[in-house]
């Protein structure tokens, strides 16, 4: 099985998929919104890892109007609340990730992927 950060999909599929042009995902990459592996030829390879990501900045950009610049602040913020998790995951006992796990169940979150979080905690 291929793990989420293995590149293994080619530009023209990845397009397809998230329903973009493969010149928006060059543009995206020109911006430092995704970053793909590349062969030793030069031809860029996406990841699961990597096509989430290219949603998620669709979905920032065609369906909440937000702009390039605007979309990689948020996914920043993102990925610093990941890290930040996986460091308490790192330090925490199963006590108090337990009791973060249930926080993080009863409150409600318009934005925050709140399922990722937990799926963090319990690694």
């Amino acid at each position: 099985m291929i793990d989420k950060d293995t590149p293994v999909y080619m530009i023209s599929i990845v397009a397809k998929i998230a329903g973009v042009h493969p010149q928006t995902l060059r543009f995206y990459e020109s911006e430092g919104l995704i970053k793909p592996s590349r062969t030793e030829g030069k031809t860029r390879l996406y990841s699961e890892r990597d096509l989430v990501r290219i949603k998620r900045i669709v979905s920032l950009t065609r369906e909440r109007g937000v702009n390039v610049a605007g979309t990689s602040i948020i996914l920043k913020m993102e990925d610093d609340i990941e890290r930040l998790f996986e460091a308490l995951a790192e330090r925490l006992d199963q006590e108090a990730k337990s009791l973060l796990v249930e926080l993080l169940s009863e409150l409600q979150f318009e934005e925050l992927n709140r399922e990722k979080l937990i799926d963090i905690l319990n690694r």
